[in-house]
């Protein structure tokens, strides 16, 4: 499957963003879809997680709990991250993922994902 996130851009603290995930390629509601993100010198951290079945079941860093919301639309092949109150600490490039092996234990974790897009970059200004 081929990712391709848009969304990112500059904003002040406070402000909202949303990002998308357009996938192509294998039938994407097979895949537990996941956001992480990245600041220069730091390793890629884990943001949200939605799974494909099951009603969708959610996860959430604790950084990012109750100011983002991850959603999927399975028929326009297309994951959302809705990022609220943002600050200037959420500033990094964000990555959409996906995988077909990941497990509760290890959703949260990047090397369990096996596709991923290209990266988009926000900034939060303080």
């Amino acid at each position: 499957v081929q990712l391709q996130a848009c969304g990112g851009g500059l904003v002040q603290a406070g402000d909202s963003l949303r990002l998308s995930c357009a996938a192509s390629g294998r039938p994407f509601s097979s895949y537990t879809m996941g956001w992480f993100r990245q600041t220069p010198g730091k390793e890629r951290e884990f943001v949200a997680a939605i799974r494909w079945s099951g009603g969708g079941n959610t996860y959430y860093a604790d950084s990012v709990k109750g100011r983002f919301t991850i959603s999927r639309d399975n028929a326009a092949n297309t994951v959302y991250l809705q990022m609220n109150s943002l600050t200037p600490e959420d500033t990094a490039v964000y990555y959409c993922s996906a995988s077909r092996r990941v497990i509760t234990s290890t959703i949260r974790i990047s090397q369990y994902y096996d596709h991923w897009g290209q990266g988009t970059l926000v900034t939060v200004s303080s």
